[in-house]
């Protein structure tokens, strides 16, 4: 008689802060793909190193397709994870993916976003003024990395500065993972405002992407979707970024000095930042079409297979040191923001941002200091989104 080796479990509850898991860890040293228990139960592989996480990437085998996309197994229950599941043929659904990215990239696009500093600049001087007016100490999460990341995301995108809270509302209802029928129901309402606002964007449009969908072939019932993750992607990934680079940069005055004498270094840094704050967990879920043969398993086909461009960054098959923050470190081929036709399309913006608050955070606040410890931080648990729950700092 033969047991079933019990499989390692991921859980959705929220990591140490920058530091990589024992259980991540171990999983990374002992295999390239792992399979393992997902937060809802179910069997997947987890791709742990770079070089097996890049191949797959490239590999038009893996996609959002399955063939029962009821009964296909899930990473995390959560009715936003599961609008990305389709039963689309996987020749039809790379095609849409194309043609999405296609209408999507010229409006994240390097000279696109070198147009936008200017604004993003001004953003963030206005949101950083209301900050400071509070007096320390304050709450950098809540009341500058969110609103800041909210403004610039909304205004490229189209949602009027009157409706941001609204819609940052509408978001976290979307991100919790225990709570379905709240999950759903504002699912309904966020589409429902969408659609609303392409409507109005129809009747009068603007230099945005909502009104560049309006005006493209895309399906109008597609666009509430389609904005929804961008806003959802772009919101609490710039946000946390924020937060944990403050917390890396600011607290040791020999590096903040350095990035600010030099916008070389301060660019290597956002790298840096981008490669090793978050370690691990930043999972994006796809479905094998066929089989596939990698590091010595096979992937069969409606198997679901976990990306977690996170992980990767800390491979020490490619990066000397990958605990170790090192702002000068060079080249960087960290998989933050995916690779191949998964590549995210705000990246450009992105990184704007991330230096634009790192400047100006660090050389307008001198004295921006952590009011308690790193580990008495503590990040979200019951969302999909992994950012603190708070910053306090002073100055």
């Amino acid at each position: 008689m033969t047991t079933t080796p019990q499989l390692p479990i991921l859980t959705a509850e929220p990591p140490a802060i920058l530091r990589l898991s024992p259980l991540l860890r171990e999983l990374q040293d002992r295999t390239p793909l792992c399979k393992v228990r997902t937060p809802a139960g179910d069997e997947a592989w987890l791709v742990t190193r770079h070089a097996e996480l890049k191949e797959l990437l490239l590999d038009e085998r893996l996609g959002r397709s399955h063939p029962d996309p009821a009964s296909a197994p899930r990473y995390v229950k959560n009715p936003f994870f599961d609008l990305l599941i389709t039963d689309d043929d996987p020749d039809t659904a790379r095609k849409v993916h194309a043609e999405t990215r296609t209408v999507l990239t010229p409006h994240f696009s390097a000279r696109r976003v070198r147009d936008l500093k200017p604004r993003v600049a001004a953003l963030a001087e206005a949101v950083l003024e209301s900050f400071t007016a509070q007096g320390p100490p304050a709450d950098l999460h809540a009341h500058f990395s969110v609103p800041f990341s909210l403004r610039v995301l909304c205004e490229l995108i189209g949602v009027p500065a009157t409706e941001q809270q609204r819609l940052t509302a509408l978001l976290h209802r979307m991100g919790g993972l225990d709570d379905r029928q709240s999950v759903t129901e504002g699912q309904q309402d966020l589409f429902g405002y969408l659609g609303e606002l392409a409507d109005r964007k129809r009747a009068d449009p603007g230099d945005d992407v909502i009104s560049r969908l309006c005006a493209s072939e895309v399906a109008p019932e597609r666009i509430g979707p389609l904005s929804a993750g961008l806003l959802f992607a772009g919101l609490d990934s710039v946000a946390s970024h924020i937060d944990l680079g403050v917390i890396l940069l600011a607290t040791d005055a020999e590096r903040r000095a350095a990035v600010l004498r030099d916008a070389e270094l301060m660019s290597q840094a956002v790298e840096e930042v981008l490669r090793s704050a978050k370690a691990g967990g930043s999972v994006l879920p796809r479905y094998a079409a066929a089989d596939v043969e990698l590091a010595g398993v096979t992937i069969r086909a409606g198997d679901l297979v976990l990306l977690d461009f996170t992980l990767a960054n800390f491979d020490r098959q490619v990066f000397d040191r990958p605990e170790e923050f090192d702002p000068t470190r060079s080249p960087n081929p960290h998989l933050t923001f995916g690779y191949g036709m998964w590549h995210c399309v705000g990246a450009p913006l992105a990184r704007l941002e991330l230096k634009t608050a790192y400047n100006l955070l660090l050389s307008r606040l001198p004295g921006l200091r952590l009011e308690t410890r790193v580990d008495e931080l503590r990040l979200l648990g019951g969302q999909l989104s992994g950012g603190l729950t708070e910053l306090p700092v002073t100055w």
